[in-house]
């Protein structure tokens, strides 16, 4: 299991709504857009959660042991909570089955598929200025990049690629997201770059 960002590290903030596209220097891509394979992209990614675990206990004032039955609790309560400080809850907690984190173990792992489940039902409050719904789309590509065992590796693909433009508070509409959609199904493998292209007509114009 790999470990987690230390926390007291400073805070991986997310972009601003609004704010340009940003080149990973390790991948070439945009920033974020990169994992799970690129390591930069991926720290990018979690510091989404990570950073937002950081203030959630800053405002519980607490650290050390307590961290792990704070995380108890907030897994037993998901509804009461926005949705990075669950994913990070997770992350602290092992799943009694399988081993790994709580949530993020094997497809056939029972009880990492029913806390997955839960997950959805968190708090996403959409930014001001952003479309209805770009936070739910945020908050569904970073679980999808998270945990990519659990779908196709075109949908795996598709989730990455869009995360970046999703970050800056772009969403497509149904159409546009079908259309997308398609374009990727036809695509041939390694043809990253052409989709990305053809993104950056989708959300910029």
């Amino acid at each position: 299991m790999r470990p987690m960002p230390e926390l007291g590290k400073g805070s991986v903030l997310r972009p601003a709504v609004g704010a340009p596209l940003s080149r990973c220097e390790q991948c070439g891509g945009y920033a974020y857009g990169g994992a799970p394979s690129c390591p930069a992209c991926r720290d990018l990614v979690d510091g989404i959660v990570e950073a937002e675990w950081r203030s959630f206990l800053r405002s519980w004032d607490v650290g050390g042991d307590q961290e792990t039955i704070l995380a108890e609790l907030v897994v037993d309560e998901p509804n009461r909570h926005d949705w990075r400080v669950v994913d990070a809850a997770l992350d602290r907690l092992v799943c009694p089955d399988c081993g790994d984190r709580l949530s993020r173990g094997p497809t056939d792992c029972a009880a990492c598929n029913l806390a997955h489940g839960f997950r959805y039902v968190a708090i996403e409050t959409d930014r001001p200025g952003v479309p209805p719904g770009n936070e739910h789309a945020i908050r569904v590509n970073v679980s999808v990049v998270r945990r990519p065992q659990i779908t196709s590796e075109q949908e795996v693909l598709a989730r990455r690629l869009a995360l970046p433009f999703f970050l800056i508070g772009l969403l497509p509409t149904r159409q546009e997201a079908q259309r997308m959609s398609a374009l990727i199904k036809r695509s041939a493998p390694g043809q990253v770059r052409l989709i990305e292209q053809a993104m950056e007509e989708l959300f910029l114009g």
